[in-house]
């Protein structure tokens, strides 16, 4: 469950009353903002929490529903995976340089395409993977977001009735980590968040809140989404230590109709 604490913020204040209030984006349907902290200030009052990790989180996760396995997340490597991998029995994802005819499964999108399909992985990873189930035990639900399925999650969220005041969607940008823990801003995240509310606004949801707007123009004239998540620092990251097919999968724009969903602990197709 995400909780609120005086650490979030200078104030102390978890933006559900008081001073704080306006950390919420209070009277906006559509909300945005970053990493774990961010979900954690807006997770109180949402209705539906949608995590973007594009590289690679949640595109993994849309690979693996689209051939049929649930997907446990699971912080990072903190050695208590592998018990609650046996807990649910479930296979569990190996870093991508793991990867071996036994253990097939990573959190490479790429790799789990080319692996026998599995009913059950913990898909462990630093960002989306911590967010998600850090938001698990909360009130919102929880669903996985990003390029390959962004128009998908806006039509199906606002023709449930998410995305108003009173039922507001929560898109959360996982980011990245710099060398000392603290975020970085990943261009790859904002675009697919931008693509979320895009698809969002344009099935009816809103009003956006100043926050998802400005993401949302972020993506919009952006004229080769692909082209700039391959060639940004992330994608270079990726593409450099072998693993572009990664980022081309990651990039195959609104190619699922898969909203994964989270319940009872692992992401199913919704």
């Amino acid at each position: 469950m995400i909780e609120t604490s005086s650490a979030d913020g200078a104030d102390g204040h978890d933006g559900r009353d008081g001073e704080g209030a306006w950390f919420a984006q209070r009277g906006h349907g559509v909300r945005f903002d970053w990493g774990l902290a961010g979900a954690r200030r807006l997770a109180p009052e949402a209705a539906c929490l949608v995590v973007v990790d594009v590289l690679s989180f949640t595109t993994s996760v849309t690979v693996a529903v689209d051939a049929g396995t649930r997907v446990f997340p699971y912080p990072w490597r903190d050695g208590t995976e592998a018990a609650y991998a046996a807990r649910v029995d479930a296979e569990l994802a190996v870093g991508r340089r793991a990867v071996s005819a036994d253990r097939p499964w990573s959190l490479s999108p790429a790799a789990l395409r080319k692996a026998p399909a599995t009913p059950r992985l913990v898909l462990p990873s630093p960002n989306g993977s911590t967010i998600a189930a850090a938001a698990a035990d909360g009130g919102a639900a929880v669903v996985a977001g990003c390029l390959r399925n962004a128009r998908a999650v806006g039509d199906r969220l606002a023709a449930q009735g998410y995305g108003t005041p009173e039922r507001p969607v929560v898109v959360i940008a996982a980011g990245e980590h710099w060398p000392d823990g603290s975020l970085r801003p990943a261009l790859e995240d904002l675009l697919g968040a931008g693509a979320v509310v895009a698809a969002l606004r344009a099935a009816g949801a809103g009003p956006a809140s100043p926050e998802a707007e400005a993401t949302r123009l972020a993506h919009a004239p952006t004229p080769d989404v692909a082209g700039a998540v391959t060639a940004c620092a992330s994608g270079l990251e990726l593409s450099d230590d072998g693993f572009g097919a990664d980022v081309a999968v990651a990039t195959e724009l609104d190619a699922t109709g898969a909203v994964p969903i989270l319940k009872d602990g692992a992401f199913t197709g919704l």
